[in-house]
């Protein structure tokens, strides 16, 4: 079947999204387009509403519809753990545990010069003025264990050595190559209980 182009952009668009495979893309698209058209058009515009509401926080880089974010602003939340993530949804996979009541930083990327990702890209200056403002006796390193994890890591733990700050990582019980989106809380849990000293 040929598709019309407007059809394979919507399925191209779809195919962006984590975990979602042409396959999967098309049978969304055919969905979207064959149901009542107020549903799709809803959608785009709850997508849209959404999108525009939300902005990097000044402090921590996470997402969020306020800046600075809720966790920022909460006033009981401890300055002396900053736990340091790839991406915003690992901030909420790990309040989930609720084991962490310290602060954030979202990196938004891993090191990966040939994807094009180095030191500005995650942000390396925003955080060592976190870092330089919240003085955390901890800075948790909270990253998958795969290349360019093990490459950010050695990064940071280069920048942070000489700060007089404790620089710890997640257990290995995560598997090299996994994500912590695709952890079980327990996995997590267990990991976090077992991070060490990098």
């Amino acid at each position: 079947m040929v598709l019309s182009d407007n059809l394979e952009k919507l399925i191209q668009a779809l195919n962006r999204f984590p975990g979602i495979g042409r396959k999967t893309a098309q049978r969304l698209a055919w969905f979207l387009v064959s149901q009542d058209k107020n549903f799709a058009l809803q959608l785009s515009e709850t997508i849209k509403t959404t999108v525009e509401s939300f902005t990097s926080c000044k402090l921590c880089n996470m997402l969020s519809e306020s800046d600075p974010c809720p966790i920022c602003n909460a006033s009981d939340r401890l300055n002396t753990h900053l736990c340091v993530v790839e991406s915003n949804s690992d901030i909420q996979i790990i309040e989930n545990m609720n084991e962490f009541r310290g602060r954030y930083f979202v990196l938004g990327h891993l090191l990966s010069p040939i994807d094009g990702y180095g030191p500005e890209q995650i942000h390396t200056d925003m955080l060592m003025k976190r870092i330089s403002g919240l003085k955390p006796a901890e800075v948790v390193l909270a990253l998958k264990p795969s290349a360019e994890g093990e490459a950010t890591i050695h990064y940071l733990w280069e920048l942070l050595k000489d700060k007089g700050v404790t620089i710890t990582r997640l257990s290995t019980g995560i598997p090299f190559g996994g994500d912590l989106e695709y952890s079980s809380i327990n996995t997590l849990a267990n990991a976090w209980k077992r991070r060490y000293t990098v």
